[in-house]
Formats: structure tokens, sequence, C-alpha cells
């Protein structure tokens, strides 16, 4: 029989009604047998994240503050989930229990991770389904990277027949201390499991019918991308496509298990599958567009003659502890696009250490950059697919600043100033949302 991790987002788990519509999809499979809850989301616009009342609670304990009123509202909330489920959880006692350890916490992870552990034993005892704390089989090292040990631990747990509820988001270190993910990480979580459970998919359970070829922010109809690999996948989210955690790919990539997103509120929608390789008939995927970079040019005559420059320009950011994300060069060019968090204020620094080290006939920052990738595996078999959308920018009269091809041939990144950016978004997808 085949085997089915859910992994169920924040918004899928807001309130009572939204918990039972998810444990209903989780009843309607019985393949559908280990599942990974998030800490509940915002009910409303104006509605406050359990996690980010925690992290308040956390900060204002150390701050040497009464954290009473997110301690009020967090344990509002789960009595009222608890009671409007019919569940025989005891929140009062657990929130006590929190409360007691918080006040030794030097970090912030331990009561940021409480949200998805009260909401998993919620979800495990509506399900009757054994309740598995990640504290106890998902491992982190010194390094906060994940223990490959991991898999067998949780694989071992998750073992006999019934339902199991592992809580997204956190794990711990080898002296037993809360260690979490960065925020999103229930998607991580989710894709751990199902390697360690050696599940034959993984539904990622969210608000919206799986990936647009865009942001539907800028695109209001843009198409549903019916199938991408996990490496286009990974190009999209970490350019700013945000459904999926970027990280999430890596632990089912090994085995190939494919992640399914799926929408709560549309059950019946079939969503989007990540797989390891499909047949690429369209050139591109997607495209996905990122605010908040700056580029440093620096030109020098004869640079491609001068052995070593381009490690002293390196060597540099390093100094200042900056990494970079891109390098288009030239003969005599070199750019380098960064982060703004980054670079933060150190921009005039770092152009005066250039300026001494290596001695370029000019340099200068070049802030307010948006960069756009357009992702898809059919680009490297298709002609044209540059010149057509260099002409969609230049017909919606956008600027390119810096355009750069991966080696992979399948992603192109223009970069463009940041006022340009969804005028630029518009042009490419209509140049390519269909190809003739």
């Amino acid at each position: 029989m085949s085997r089915i991790t859910c992994k169920f987002g924040g918004t899928s788990l807001a309130d009572a009604n939204r918990i039972r519509a998810a444990a209903a999809i989780v009843r309607a499979n019985a393949a559908r047998r280990f599942v990974v809850p998030s800490a509940p989301g915002k009910r409303s616009d104006d509605d406050k994240k359990i996690t980010d009342l925690f992290y308040a609670w956390f900060h204002m304990v150390t701050d040497g503050l009464d954290p009473a009123q997110p301690r009020a509202i967090i344990t509002e909330r789960f009595l009222e989930l608890a009671h409007d489920l019919g569940t025989k959880v005891d929140i009062a006692g657990e929130l006590e229990r929190i409360a007691d350890t918080a006040k030794t916490c030097d970090t912030p992870d331990y009561l940021a991770s409480r949200g998805e552990y009260l909401n998993g034993l919620i979800v495990a005892d509506l399900l009757g389904a054994a309740f598995v704390d990640p504290a106890d089989c998902i491992k982190f090292n010194f390094e906060a990277q994940l223990d490959p040990r991991t898999y067998e631990m949780l694989g071992e747990r998750l073992d006999g027949p019934g339902l199991f509820v592992v809580p997204g988001f956190y794990g711990s270190d080898p002296n037993g201390e809360i260690r979490t993910f960065s925020r999103g990480g229930s998607d991580v979580t989710g894709s751990i499991v199902a390697r360690a459970s050696k599940s034959d998919l993984y539904e990622n359970w969210t608000d919206v019918s799986g990936f647009r070829m865009t942001d539907p922010r800028i695109v209001p109809n843009a198409k549903r991308i019916d199938e991408i690999t996990y490496a286009e996948l990974r190009e999209l989210a970490y350019m700013g496509a945000s459904v999926l955690h970027d990280e999430a790919i890596f632990p089912v990539r090994g085995p190939g298990i494919p992640i399914n997103i799926r929408n709560t509120n549309a059950p019946d929608d079939p969503g989007t599958m990540i797989v390891a390789t499909r047949k690429a008939t369209h050139p591109v995927a997607g495209i996905a567009a990122r605010k908040g970079f700056t580029m440093i040019n620096i030109e020098k005559t004869l640079m491609n003659k001068e052995i070593g420059f381009g490690r002293k320009v390196l060597g540099v950011l390093v100094e200042h502890g900056v990494n970079f994300e891109h390098m288009p060069t030239g003969i005599d060019t070199i750019s380098l696009i960064v982060k703004d968090e980054e670079i933060k204020n150190h921009g005039e620094a770092i152009l005066r250490s250039i300026q001494r080290i290596c001695e370029p006939d000019n340099i200068s920052l070049l802030p307010g950059l948006a960069l756009i990738a357009t992702v898809g595996l059919g680009m490297s078999s298709h002609v044209g697919v540059a010149a057509r959308l260099c002409t969609a920018l230049a017909e919606a009269r956008v600027n390119i600043r810096v355009i750069d091809q991966g080696s992979s041939e399948m992603n192109i990144i223009v970069g463009v100033m940041e006022s340009d950016l969804e005028a630029a978004v518009r042009a490419i997808y209509n140049a390519f949302e269909s190809w003739d």
C-alpha cells in the first residue's frame, strides 16, 4: 500500500473549522498516514500569528518585561481550539510547563516552536494518531545542519500501523536543546518525514492550488503550473516564489519523492506536481522576481590579463562578511550583485577597499535593483528564448541593467530597476505564456 506524508500550513489550520477540513482530507485517503502540522496561522488580516506571539513572549522575557499579553492571547487561542474540536489536550498545563522552561531559554527557538508543538497535540488527539515529538528524533549538529541519522531515528518512530503526527519547524541539537528551521520550515519537516517514512508522495497543503507561472499579485490570471522539477522550483523559490520553502526540496530529491502542492480549501484541485524529471515542451516553466539588490560595478583596462583580480575583489567581500548572488563579467569589467541586507551600510567602505586593493579605473554602486528569473528546462531546446525576452522588455520600455544566463541553460536572470519590476514581469509573462 502506498504511503503519503501530508503537511498542512498555518492558514490551513487557523481555526477549528479549517482543522476539521484538514482532518477530513487525511481521512479521505487511507494512504495519508503521516501528518505534519504548522502552528495556527492568521484567521483574518488583523489577526496575530501564533509564532509571532511566541517570539514576542521570548523577547519580553529577555528584556525583563512581563509577557502576560502574548501569553494570554496564545492561551485563549489554543483553549478555544481544543474546546471547539472536543479534544482532551491539557492546554493550560502545557502552557504552564512552557512558561517555566521559557525562563531559562537563551535563544528564541524553544518558544518559537511551541505553536507547532501545541497544534500537533491537538491534531493528533483529533485524528486518534500517535504524536511524535521532533525533539526526540529530528537532530541538528552544532553547525545547525541536519544530522543524517535523523532519517533512521525518525523512520523507527514512524514504523507500524495507524496515523502519526509530527509537528513541523523544529528538532533538537546534540545537547537536547530545541532548534528551529528558518521561518516556513515546516515544509522542510514535511520533506524529512516523507523521506524517513519512505512515503511515495509528499502532499503540501496550503491555501493556493499549486504554483502559478508568475506572481498572481502582478499577473492575476497567471496560469497554474501542472508539473515542475525540483531544480526548476529551487531557482524560482530562491528568487521569491514563496509557496514552498526552498530547502524543502533537498530531503526528497535523493529518493525522488514527488511533492504535490494542494489547496486545503479546494481539495479536488490537482495542484502542482514537483518531480525529479519531466519532458519540457514549453521553454519557460515560471517567472519569479525579487527586489532588494545592489550592484557593484568595477572597470579596469586589461583586467583579464591581471592574474588574481577576481580573487582580490571577492576577498574584499569576505573581509566585510558579504555574500554575493551573481557575478556577470566582461573583458574589462566585473559586476557583483549583492542583497541589500548583506551590504547594509558597508557599501562605501567596500568601494574604498576595492579601490585600494584592486586600483580599478572606475567603480560605482547601483542600488535599487530587482532581479527577475525566467526559468525552464525547455530553454536549451528552444531557439530564440533570450531574443524574445529582451524584445518583450524593450517593447515595455524596461531598461535591462544586467543579464546573466546560467551554465545549465535553465534560467535567464535580468536585473532591472525596482520601479520597473512589475512591468517587466508582465512583459516576460505575456511573451512566454503561450509559445508557438
